[in-house]
């Protein structure tokens, strides 16, 4: 795997709370290899591990960004959904922040259904063919747009399953990380102190109830991204 220099800064993280975790009797005892104190009745994340695994986390997407690979963005928390939805679009990748449907992966044929179905909405809609309808069906199907807009429009350009899931928080998206251990697909996870740092390919030890801490994790994988998307078109 490709080494890199990630410009990953200690400070940086202390100032968006990245080192912040849960209340002391809140913490699953797996994450203590990552837990550096106790204060407040808060654990303190070791940022120094956290930078560890945010840096294999980084060189790894970058490897697969350079070699066309293809990531979805896994964060449907309201503190997460528009920082997810933001670095998706700015990396290219695919990205799920309403909810995640059961089965979206593992029963990928009947996502796949409802996204033909989603874009041949859009179609209708562009056209102005939904307008043309008797006001009763026009009216029943732009509800089953928003709905299909609203739940998968973060994939709408998807034609297979991702080749790496990136989660945030691990606690509220437990079902999509099952699905992908399920099916071999690797993952990058958000953890916080209440998480299983042993569940995902890479756990990267973090706060992920704080916008600024989520955002600057975000924004360090989506930049390797980029940068290996670069790397990618220069060397096809």
């Amino acid at each position: 795997m490709t080494r890199r220099y990630w410009n990953i800064n200690l400070e940086e993280m202390m100032q968006a709370g990245v080192h912040f975790g849960h209340g002391t009797r809140k913490w699953n005892p797996r994450m203590a290899p990552y837990i550096s104190a106790k204060r407040k009745g808060i654990h303190i994340t070791n940022l120094t591990r956290t930078a560890r695994f945010l840096s294999e986390a980084c060189d790894l997407v970058f490897d697969a960004a350079s070699r066309g690979k293809q990531f979805l963005i896994v964060g449907t928390k309201n503190k997460a959904a528009d920082s997810v939805a933001r670095a998706a679009i700015k990396a290219r990748c695919h990205y799920v922040n309403k909810k995640w449907l059961g089965g979206m992966s593992t029963n990928w044929s009947t996502t796949e259904t409802r996204l033909h179905k989603f874009r041949d909405l859009r179609t209708e809609q562009k056209t102005g063919r939904l307008n043309r309808l008797p006001k009763r069906d026009a009216a029943m199907l732009k509800r089953q747009l928003s709905h299909l807009q609203t739940y998968l429009g973060g994939i709408k350009y998807m034609t297979g399953l991702p080749d790496i899931v990136i989660i945030v928080d691990q606690q509220e998206e437990y079902t999509a990380l099952r699905e992908c251990i399920t099916l071999g697909i690797p993952t990058i996870c958000l953890i916080d102190t209440n998480c299983d740092p042993d569940l995902a390919d890479i756990s990267i030890p973090a706060n992920d109830d704080a916008i600024a801490s989520i955002r600057l994790i975000l924004n360090k994988l989506v930049f390797a991204i980029c940068e290996g998307r670069s790397s990618y078109i220069r060397n096809p």
